[in-house]
């Protein structure tokens, strides 16, 4: 109860809205089995394997090489290393195909952290449609504890703010 009262007052700091995700701080995150890539590479991501390690930034973004997608991912990029001594692992989820999100793991997230394919049924669990563009995700980070559960969600179209206050949530969970 405690981490959630940290979570809620970190949203309402940092300005986080759940208004456009329907995973509610608390909520059991679904896992899914999925392909990605990391560094150009491609290989097979599960969530519940990924949350062995800890705390995970699930985030969703619209399209690969759109320029707030980019930058957001660049911004991701640059405090990887922030997000790792918080113990937590980030991973970029949007519609496109793997294909396109080989390029993108080289190119915008330098490398860095993993990016995978959000098929039908994880854009539905997560419910992460883009209304106004069947086909695309909208911008929706999560912040997953080690137990399965959403700690945190910030959804905002906008990239600006998603690294910092994920970052913060990570922080704070690490602290308690």
């Amino acid at each position: 109860m405690k981490s959630l009262k940290i979570a809620l007052a970190l949203a309402a700091a940092t300005g986080a809205s759940g208004a456009m995700a329907a995973l509610a701080v608390g909520a059991k995150a679904p896992d899914f089995t999925t392909r990605g890539a990391l560094a150009g590479k491609t290989f097979t991501l599960t969530l519940s394997h990924q949350l062995k390690r800890g705390p995970v930034v699930l985030y969703f973004f619209p399209k690969a090489f759109t320029p707030g997608c980019s930058a957001e991912a660049r911004e991701f990029a640059e405090h990887i290393e922030d997000f790792r001594k918080a113990g937590a692992t980030v991973i970029g989820m949007s519609a496109d195909p793997v294909d396109d999100l080989i390029a993108f793991s080289t190119k915008e997230c330098a490398g860095k952290f993993a990016v995978a394919s959000a098929g039908p049924a994880i854009v539905s669990g997560y419910d992460v449609a883009l209304k106004m563009r069947p086909g695309m995700t909208d911008r929706t980070s999560y912040v997953i504890a080690p137990s399965g559960r959403i700690a945190f969600v910030h959804s905002e179209m906008n990239y600006a703010g998603h690294v910092k206050s994920t970052l913060a949530a990570v922080e704070a969970m690490k602290q308690k």
